[in-house]
């Protein structure tokens, strides 16, 4: 599904980056079960992590005809995500092998590595939340040396020789989109433990649980998508530009809320 695609770099004119976090909104210092406080990070995958949305990759070149027909639909409004990428997956025409060598080709930022290890350096957790395939996202971050990072995602199976199908045990009859992950609900379970969630994303998939974050890091659609509502965020278009930003708002929020 079609919520990203990058084929090349953004363009500078609507992204511009500050040297500092846009402070929007200062955030209470939501204390955890242990009576402490801390931060912990959530990261979408397709388009943020990648530099392509998977899925479409796999739709462009395994699909058989009628996937595009469900996008349609799906931008029309008539079908929630999950819907849509379930018929989409059940689309999909390939072998494993034919699987594998194809996600060998997804390319992701080359910052993100440094992003990961300068996160964990200053104690924060990371997570990958995504309404993408967790088999894809798992295998291309393995692929990249980033194999350890937990990640929460709609599941693959595969139901015949080249058949699949996909799963969605992150659903919520509860999710404004109708998603096949509510990553507002997968919020809502980090702030739980870790007292606040700062979350990096960069389109529509996005912009509900935006609204309930505590900061976002931004890129794409969701930089204006945060100025139109308010939502305390820093743009970046990389994650060189996302680690100094990660860094500063932890360290500001930190002292505000002290």
């Amino acid at each position: 599904m079609n919520d990203c695609v990058i084929d090349s770099p953004r363009p500078v004119g609507r992204c511009s980056i500050p040297l500092h976090p846009v402070p929007a909104v200062r955030t209470p210092h939501r204390p955890t079960p242990d009576g402490g406080t801390g931060w912990m990070i959530q990261c979408d995958f397709d388009g943020t992590i990648s530099l392509e949305d998977v899925t479409d990759t796999l739709l462009r070149r395994f699909g058989r005809p009628g996937w595009e027909a469900l996008e349609d639909a799906w931008e029309r409004g008539e079908i929630g995500s999950r819907e849509c990428m379930k018929g989409q997956v059940a689309l999909l025409d390939m072998s494993p092998g034919e699987l594998q060598a194809h996600l060998a080709t997804i390319a992701i930022d080359p910052h993100f590595a440094g992003f990961v290890r300068a996160a964990r350096a200053l104690g924060l957790a990371v997570q990958v939340v995504s309404d993408g395939i967790d088999h894809a996202i798992r295998t291309v971050l393995d692929l990249h040396g980033l194999g350890d990072l937990p990640v929460i995602a709609n599941r693959l199976v595969q139901a015949g020789p080249r058949s699949w199908q996909l799963q969605s045990p992150h659903a919520s009859a509860a999710c404004a989109r109708a998603s096949g992950n509510c990553k507002c609900e997968r919020l809502a379970e980090q702030q739980a433990v870790h007292g606040r969630v700062l979350f990096v994303g960069d389109s529509t998939s996005d912009f509900c649980v935006s609204g309930r974050a505590d900061f976002v890091l931004a890129k794409y659609k969701l930089i204006d998508h945060c100025r139109a509502h308010g939502i305390a965020h820093a743009p970046f278009t990389h994650f060189g530009e996302a680690t100094v930003l990660m860094r500063e708002t932890v360290g500001v929020q930190e002292r505000v809320a002290a």
